[in-house]
């Protein structure tokens, strides 16, 4: 009995005292005693572990260490000497951070989810964007969908990844919709707090936050609603003016690397004499680094002035000041600002806030275009200086500033023409849109969502679980972090082939019986976890 609840013989003391006990309840008070020791948790938890595979490793080639999956594993010899109710216990390990966000369990029990082997390569290493890093990030849900029904249902879900079930009523578009549920969440530490007490409030915290989202986003669609389609019809416009389908390889200027995001850096052309100027446009750069694509390097901040001293301490005019909020990354659209005729030898872009490019801070520009009155580029071919410059030609050059390139466009005294009026439509719009009432509400519920920012990064500091989650990451480990947590498509793939993507796939389950539908009906504005 001692071997069997708790995996340790008894000791010889106690197996006297109970053939010692003549009484009628020695029997059951020795069980009771035996399902009151911590170790018959520890001893039971350990097949429960197993059905999860949980490992304390990653497993594959480059196996690792996870620093932060016992707290899961605890959770679990928690489960059983608590007699937890084995539909919380089921809850709590599928979706308890939604279910029961206030609570710790609730957090740690997820990390079920993220239990099995994890390809380290596939994800650290390979960006998503890449055929290898599709099929680890595949490869990754199926084994979500089949820890989760092979668990809970007995139901080998995972022969349909190629084909329908050869016995069971499981078809390929089942198999798909079940991925479609863990499409947004990925295996990594998530913040939860041991103390209960901290853990409601944090609980409570993350809720008003989500909340203040969803305001946020509806306050957006309010814009949309009014004249946001024809926003829409002008970035579209200005994404696809002039571009073609080859990519040359001079990238943009690039400054040095800095480790904060606030070390001023600037970059100037020099237009060889002082020329009359009807705009400036400046450019984004196009780069997969850290996959981050259009706009990659483009300062949150930043100033364009012109002046006749090239160390612009006198006679400065400052076109466009965006130092005291963050710009909207444009990504390669091109940004015109009006110059208005006046008089200048020298252009200088100043960036205030560098953009981020991984754990550290950049400031790029694939091109720079002078406007003059005859729709002319003066500033083609012209001489630039800069604070600091990464020279790494043909990719990054000061040269490439002014070299009449930039992603996939090659710029015309045409194109130029098309873009300032476009920029000037634009302008326009937001103004139309963008009220003092609008602006005013934003800016309530951004300092909401800061004030809770702040609250939530206050100690005490927060414990750490390896657990199914939405990531915000780096690198080529992104996560879905940086779009809300926005699942990703998720096809039907024919025989499993990551590159025959089929019909896109709503989220949903195998059928169960009882009426219930097998494709979720969700709103559009869902969130992740409505999905579990």
């Amino acid at each position: 009995m001692a071997i069997d609840l708790t995996g340790l013989p008894p000791t010889p003391g106690q197996v006297s005292a109970f053939l010692a006990d003549d009484s009628e309840g020695a029997y059951p008070r020795l069980v009771e005693r035996l399902l009151q020791s911590p170790r018959y948790g520890e001893r039971w938890a350990r097949h429960w572990l197993d059905v999860a595979h949980y490992g304390d490793t990653h497993g594959y080639d480059k196996d690792k260490l996870r620093p932060n999956a016992w707290p899961y594993r605890d959770y679990v010899v928690r489960a059983f000497n608590s007699d937890k109710p084995f539909d919380r216990f089921v809850l709590e390990q599928v979706a308890g951070d939604v279910l029961f966000p206030t609570t710790v369990d609730g957090v740690v029990a997820t990390g079920f989810l993220a239990a099995g082997p994890w390809d380290y390569i596939g994800h650290a290493e390979v960006p998503e964007s890449k055929l290898d890093g599709q099929v680890a990030r595949n490869l990754d849900r199926d084994d979500m969908v089949r820890t989760v029904l092979n668990s809970f249902t007995s139901l080998t879900v995972q022969c349909a990844r190629c084909h329908d079930h050869k016995f069971d009523d499981v078809s390929m578009e089942d198999y798909y919709s079940l991925q479609a549920v863990f499409a947004a969440i990925d295996r990594a530490d998530r913040p939860y707090n041991p103390d209960p007490n901290a853990a409601a409030r944090r609980g409570a915290l993350n809720r008003d936050h989500r909340q203040a989202e969803l305001r946020l986003a509806e306050l957006q669609q309010s814009l949309a609603t009014k004249g946001g389609q024809r926003l829409k019809r002008v970035r579209d416009e200005l994404d696809r003016l002039g571009r073609g389908p080859t990519r040359l390889p001079a990238y943009g200027y690039h400054s040095s690397i800095s480790t904060s995001p606030d070390t001023p850096k600037w970059v100037q052309v020099d237009l060889g004499r002082p020329r009359k100027l009807a705009h400036i446009l400046i450019v984004g750069c196009h780069d997969d680094f850290n996959n981050i694509g259009a706009g990659f390097g483009f300062p949150r901040r930043f100033r364009i002035a012109i002046s006749n001293d090239p160390a612009f301490a006198k006679g400065v005019i400052t076109l466009l000041d965006h130092t005291a909020a963050d710009f909207p990354n444009p990504g390669t659209r091109p940004v015109a600002v009006s110059a208005a005729g006046h008089a200048a030898r020298y252009i200088r872009v100043t960036a205030t806030r560098l953009a981020v490019r991984q754990n550290d801070f950049i400031f790029t520009l694939g091109e720079l275009a002078a406007v003059g009155p005859e729709g002319r580029n003066l500033a083609a071919g012209r001489t630039v200086t800069s604070q600091d410059s990464i020279e790494a030609p043909v990719r990054w050059s000061r040269r490439n500033l002014v070299d009449g390139h930039y992603h996939r466009v090659k710029v015309t005294a045409a194109i130029l023409a098309r873009a300032v009026q476009l920029n000037r439509v634009w302008t326009t719009l937001r103004s139309e849109l963008l009220t003092p009432e609008f602006l005013a509400r934003r800016q309530e519920i951004e300092r909401q969502m800061a004030r809770i920012a702040g609250l939530l990064a206050a100690p005490p500091k927060p414990a750490m679980v390896y657990a199914g989650t939405v990531h915000t990451g780096t690198g080529a480990f992104r996560g879905t972090g940086h779009q809300k947590g926005r699942p990703r498509p998720i096809h039907l793939l024919a025989r499993g082939d990551i590159r025959r993507k089929g019909k896109l796939m709503r989220p949903g389950t195998v059928s169960v019986g009882g009426n219930l539908p097998t494709r979720f009906p969700l709103p559009a504005n869902h969130q992740e976890g409505d999905r579990r």
